[in-house]
């Protein structure tokens, strides 16, 4: 949970796997806690995200058409302060499209 001493960054990805990378840089890259790291579909439905990618997108007979593409994904952390360009690059490496912090 946020507090005086956290920042809450918010970045969108159009993949899970992007989402998931930029996860796996925040942990083991910046030493950010697991729990203080939360994933979810940007709408209320279950999305995989609005593209196809990793296992999603190398299907025998072309991209899957029964992942639940329904959406972008977005991945938020509390952070420390002084993380917050570091972890903001991270994430634009990472293919986010849209970027906020509190």
């Amino acid at each position: 949970m946020a507090d005086d001493s956290t920042t809450t960054i918010q970045a969108t990805f159009k993949t899970r796997e992007a989402a998931e990378l930029a996860v796996e840089r925040l942990v083991q890259q910046y030493g950010v806690s697991r729990p203080d790291v939360f994933i979810q579909p940007v709408s209320d439905r279950n999305s995989a995200g609005s593209a196809p990618s990793g296992g999603d997108a190398s299907h025998a007979d072309g991209a899957r058409r029964d992942a639940p593409l329904r959406g972008d994904i977005e991945v938020s952390a509390d952070i420390a302060p002084e993380q917050l360009a570091a972890v903001r690059r991270s994430f634009e490496e990472a293919g986010a499209v849209e970027l906020s912090d509190q």
